[in-house]
């Protein structure tokens, strides 16, 4: 397989996983700045242009966070990435689609991206404020769902990969995570396979 991603991005979750369950993949560096992205060798891949596309073993592409982890986790049953019953799964999907959908989709991506939400130039610290706003008032929605200790459903699943990404940007940006989330945070560094993706991903890890 191959990983098309960015270090320290939303496809650092992804990364995670394959990670987790042991899978031999080839990763494949975007770089968004010089436009990587944009390129017709990687639209043909992904006409959306987005990051990550995960490039299977029959040569198909499958693209969207949450499709992307929705599918190892039940391509690879026997690694419990998802809780396995409806309701469980449903969870997992839900805090998923927030995350990314919400926190990433319409927080971080006017802190990261502000150009593209700022008509003026003298509008970019405005729309960086509301995104500051939303991503903050997301994750209190999401701290009120958490347990005060241990992973987001218990054990560690697809969702709790999601949720990491966007609190590793959180930290990196010194925006305050609410309680439940900077311990489900913390309990995530302490994974073994999440320091080792870090530390691939060219970041130190304390």
């Amino acid at each position: 397989m191959k990983l098309y991603m960015t270090p320290g991005s939303c496809s650092t979750g992804i990364h995670i996983l394959l990670e987790e369950l042991d899978l031999v993949f080839e990763a494949y560096l975007v770089n968004l700045m010089a436009g990587d992205h944009t390129q017709p060798d990687y639209l043909a891949l992904n006409p959306k242009a987005t990051i990550p596309t995960l490039v299977r073993n029959d040569g198909t592409a499958l693209t969207e966070f949450q499709a992307i982890a929705y599918w190892l986790a039940r391509s690879y049953p026997k690694a419990q990435l998802l809780p396995g019953d409806a309701d469980g799964d449903a969870r997992a999907l839900e805090l998923m689609a927030y995350v990314v959908g919400t926190v990433h989709g319409q927080g971080f991506v006017r802190l990261f991206t502000t150009d593209k939400f700022a008509i003026n130039t003298a509008d970019s610290e405005a729309v960086k404020a509301q995104g500051w706003v939303i991503a903050e008032q997301a994750f209190a929605v999401i701290n009120a769902a958490l347990p005060p200790q241990g992973y987001a459903l218990g054990a560690f699943s697809i969702a709790d990969a999601a949720l990491f990404y966007v609190e590793f940007w959180a930290d990196k940006i010194g925006m305050a995570l609410p309680e439940h989330c900077l311990a489900h945070y913390r309990l995530m560094l302490t994974r073994p396979v999440v320091r080792r993706v870090l530390q691939e991903e060219g970041y130190r890890v304390g």
